[in-house]
Formats: C-alpha cells, structure tokens, sequence
C-alpha cells in the first residue's frame, strides 16, 4: 500500500532558542544541527540572519547537511517599503540558505494592532514576498501567524493570507497555533476547511504548548490533511514550548493509523537513537533530561507499584504500548517503599543477582528497602546505592576503605591578587588496610571540596578511581523544619561512560553528600573488580 510522506521541520535553533534559560553557542548550532540531520529531519531552522551575531555567523558559514534543507528565517516585506528597499528581505536573500521561511500576520486583528498596517498592505507583502524569494531560486515557506486564532475572529481574512502565498509560489503555507490555545477538534476541523481552498499536500502546522495539546494538534492536522510538521527537540520553545518531535516521531513510525499511511524521512533504524539525541540536547544545555518525557524519558518505561511490576515481567505488553529498546530507552522496575517481591526479583535479574523466589533474603531485602525508605533514601534514582545495599546484605561488598573522619570548612579570604573570594577546604582521614591515609583539598563549594579530597589518595586503589568524575549533584530537603531530613543525589562518570548514581540521608547536608559520595567510589571500586 502506497503511503503518503510528511515532511518534518525542525525550529529548536530559532524557537526553541526562545525558551527561558536557553542559550545556543555557535558550536551548539553546528552540533544540534549535525544530529537532526543524521537523524533524518527534512528541513532544519537555522535561525534569524542579521537578527544576532551568532545567527549572522550561523548562516556566514552554513553547517554541511547531508540530507535536510537549510532554512532561514524572517518576516515579510514591511508596509511601506519596497521590496529592494527592506533591510529584513536583504538579509535573507544574502544569507547562505535552501529555504526562506516568512512569517507573516494572518488574524486582522494583529494586522491592524501589531503591524499597524491595512489588511490590504499585510496582503500584498505576503505576495511580493514569496515571489521575490521565488525569483531567487529559493523554497519558500510562509508561517501563518496566529492563524487559528485569526481563522475563527475573520475566517475569510485568514484563508486570503494563506492563498496569496499559495498563489505566490510558496511550497508550503504553515497554519501556526502561536498562542498554543487551540484544541485537537478546533485544528481538525479548521485545517479540514482549508483544505478546501489549499492542497494539504502544500499545507503545514506549527502547534504551541500552552494548553499541552501541541503534539496532539499537530496528529489532528496531519489527520485533516496536512503534510507538513513543525516541531522541536525536547518540545522547547517559547512559554510553555513547541510541539515536541521527540514524541511526535516515534509515533509516526510506531503507532499502526500512522505508520500504514505516512512515511517520513526518518527510517525507522535510527529511531533508537531518540533517546540519545534528546539527552544530548539536555547536556549542552547543562539541563536535567525530563524523567517523565513520553518515550525518552527515564521513567517512561518505569514500573513502581507491586502488581503491575508482576505483570511486567510476565508479559511486558500488559504495561507498555511499546518496546523501550525501539526509541533507545529501557525498561525499569523500579525498588521503592511501594515494591513487592516482583520488583525486588526483577531488579536483582538486572543487576546480576539470581536468587530463587522464596529465598528468605528477598524478604529481608524488601524489608529493608522499606525501613531505608521510611527514613528518606529514595532508590529509584539511585541504583547503585540499591545494588550495594543489596550485595551488603548478601556479603560481596569488600571493606575497602574506612573514613575514620573528615571535616571541612569554608572562609571568605583576599587571594593573591587581592581579590574576595569564598574558599571551602576538606580534610579526610581514610584508612586502606594497615595504611592511614590524610588527605586536604580546596573546592568551589564544601562537597566539591570533600569529593576533591577522598579520591585524592586511596592508596592501592588510587588507580581504579582516576577517570571518574561528578558530574551531578541533587538535593531534596523534607519532613521540613527545623528537624528537616536532607536527601541528596550524586551522580559520577567515568572515561567510559558508566554513570551510576547514589544517595546519602541526614539531618546536615554536608553528611548526606559525604554518604553518597563515598557508595560512589565503593560502587566503582566494586565494578571495576577492585580485590
């Protein structure tokens, strides 16, 4: 059966740099670029030329695609000027770029507010705009601001903008939700009326978040007749964000009502890399992934409570709607107070721990999960420390090391170029065997300090610890006032990429650190088969 294609256009570089907190470098650019065009993506958004110097830079010297077409992005001819004569249009006819994306005012009333302009002069530099860009050899896409919005104040208007670029040359006239408020039902419904006057095959959306149906609007769309989606990686973007392709994607390939009838430029091989191209976002972003992201997300394909972690293991169909291993994610059945025999069993297959159902131990592991969680530790983000406490108990944890004390402290001090700075300095004593080892180091902070200090000398087990490195750090405070309960997360890399997590609880927080901090480095000594 023949299927129909989708193109897909990805804004993360020009939308979803509008997040709050979101800065691209230009080697952020270059790097986000090369990864959704390995993936697959049709088109990719480069960003506003002579808006920023990164974008100017961007565009001076355009990334190399292998397959995506490289757009720029700007608005249509100002009312009032020529088309030779606007400063905007320049920008983009000289920037180094396959496509022109236009975003022009469809609603009257943002023509008449915004722009300041008749709803005539708004109508002709959506026209003389896209023929310019034509004449130029150039694809030309035309989002359609505000179109739904406009489209149910002034339907005639709105579909008068969308046709003159239509009849202008335009490949595709984008319907954009902009102020995310739209509905599933309302993008149908209006997008099935469009397709009266346009092609779908010429016709795209472009959903916001704000009512969290972008992913849903963009499917309704698609479903009216549209054959084009814009999105962004992790569904960033501007309030509440873009519709998200990290979601989007794995649906089209995966879900039968799509998938039977659309194709798209990603094949459905590297659709396991999703799971990598979103966190990779995340770290160059210095951001924590979303643990409860649909299909990337660590907790997507993550069961906590007793009966369904049975179910699960059984036949994980009973509580998955897809394999994790087909987005590149894994399944987790998670040890927590609300665990039941099945959890512990499954996470002891995980980790490599083959104990028979009625073992005694397993209960007296599921007890003491319990008491540990009843007291603050939380072991679903913290599996290392679970596959400690579960080799603790079953004796294959080596003594390796024994702080006998440590102490840290912090001052505020002049350094040598006279500068004030705050200084933190830690002090532990371990002992490795018959060796008593003393170490000090300085830190930006306390627990930087005392992490500097414990892997500064381990003695006979100095070498297995060199590569690794903390690379985050949590804290959750609770069971709040002046008796408050710390929890805090640390989580440590190595030159191979292992990462292991592992948590501490206390009253004071520099001794909760130090707690995870030390099942850190037993966790890696224990892995890297240290005697």
């Amino acid at each position: 059966m023949s299927r129909e294609t989708l193109a897909l256009f990805d804004t993360t570089l020009r939308d979803g740099a509008q997040t709050t907190g979101v800065d691209f470098s230009l080697d952020d650019k270059r790097h986000i670029a090369a990864l959704l065009d390995d993936l697959g993506l049709d088109y990719i958004e480069g960003g506003y030329p002579g808006a920023n110097p990164t974008d100017t830079a961007f565009f001076a010297k355009r990334p190399v695609l292998k397959k995506a077409r490289f757009a720029a992005f700007g608005m249509t001819k100002r009312a009032g000027r020529s088309v030779a004569n606007d400063p905007g249009l320049a920008s983009l006819f000289e920037a180094d770029a396959d496509v022109i994306t236009y975003v022009a005012k469809t609603w009257d009333y943002q023509v008449r507010v915004a722009l300041g302009c008749t709803l005539d002069e708004n109508l002709e530099g959506i026209s003389q705009s896209v023929e310019a860009a034509a004449a130029r050899g150039r694809e030309v896409i035309l989002d359609c601001e505000h179109f739904f919005d406009g489209y149910k104040a002034n339907p005639a208007y709105a579909l008068d903008c969308a046709k003159a670029a239509h009849a202008a040359g335009a490949r595709w006239i984008v319907l954009c939700d902009t102020n995310g408020g739209s509905l599933p039902h309302e993008v149908e419904r209006i997008v099935t009326e469009v397709t009266a006057h346009i092609p779908g095959s010429h016709l795209g959306i472009h959903a916001h978040n704000d009512t969290e149906h972008a992913v849903a609007n963009s499917l309704a769309a698609v479903r009216a007749g549209a054959r084009h989606i814009q999105g962004t990686l992790n569904g960033l973007g501007e309030r509440c964000g873009n519709a998200n392709l990290m979601s989007i994607i794995p649906t089209l390939l995966l879900k039968k009502d799509y998938a039977d009838h659309y194709e798209i430029g990603v094949p459905l091989e590297k659709l396991a890399q999703i799971t990598k191209i979103s966190h990779a976002l995340d770290e160059l972003l210095n951001r924590q992934p979303n643990r409860h992201a649909p299909y990337v997300g660590a907790s997507a394909f993550a069961t906590k409570a007793g009966i369904h972690a049975s179910a699960v293991l059984k036949d994980p169909a009973t509580y998955e709607h897809v394999t994790p291993e087909s987005v590149g994610n894994q399944r987790k059945v998670i040890v927590s107070d609300q665990a039941g025999r099945s959890n512990i069993l499954a996470e002891l297959e995980r980790i490599g721990v083959m104990l028979a159902k009625d073992d005694p131990r397993i209960n007296r592991l599921l007890d003491e999960v319990k008491e540990k969680e009843s007291l603050g530790y939380a072991y679903e983000g913290a599996e290392a420390s679970f596959e400690l406490l579960v080799r603790r108990v079953l004796g294959e944890v080596p003594d390796y090391f024994d702080v006998e004390r440590f102490s840290v402290g912090v001052e505020r001090r002049h350094n040598a170029q006279g500068d004030l700075v705050t200084v933190s300095e830690a002090v532990v004593k371990v002992r490795v065997h018959d060796e008593l080892l003393l170490s000090a180091a300085e830190g930006i902070g306390p627990v930087n300090a005392l992490d500097l200090a414990l892997r500064k000398d381990l003695g006979r087990y100095q070498r297995f610890i060199e590569d690794v490195e903390l690379v985050d750090y949590r804290v959750r405070v609770f069971q709040g006032g002046t008796d408050a309960v710390t929890r805090v997360l640390v989580e440590f890399a190595d030159k191979d990429d292992m990462r292991w997590s592992t948590v501490g609880v206390s009253a004071n927080i520099i001794d909760a650190s130090f707690q995870a901090l030390t099942d850190a480095i037993t966790y890696k000594l224990l892995k890297a088969g240290a005697k």
